[in-house]
């Protein structure tokens, strides 16, 4: 009897080390490590789409140079094809006005 006195006793208290503070808490621990496990997680996340992002801004600004650097230069080829079409038309005009002129000149003679 007294053997199994002191094997019960060593056992509970061998069952008390193993499960002690289960009632303080002990049990949300792992579902508190999980939480941290989800917030590191997100963390992680949100740095990745932070990264993400950025890379987007520095793209989109990129392209809006890009595009300004296109507007810029098709203003400029829209102004040379004005002066172009400015310089065909006069040219044209002397044309039809030498051949007026050689037209007179042969119906004179």
């Amino acid at each position: 009897m007294f053997v199994h006195f002191v094997l019960c006793r060593d056992f509970r208290s061998h069952r008390a080390a193993l499960f002690d503070g289960i009632e303080e808490g002990g049990i949300r621990a792992p579902a508190y490590s999980s939480r941290e496990i989800h917030e590191h997680e997100n963390d992680q996340a949100m740095d990745s789409l932070h990264d993400r992002v950025s890379v987007l801004k520095r793209l989109t600004g990129d392209i809006h140079e890009e595009v300004e650097n296109h507007n810029r230069m098709l203003d400029r080829m829209g102004n040379d094809m004005d002066a172009s079409r400015g310089f065909l038309s006069g040219t044209v005009d002397k044309f039809k006005m030498f051949s007026t002129m050689t037209s007179a000149l042969v119906d004179d003679s």
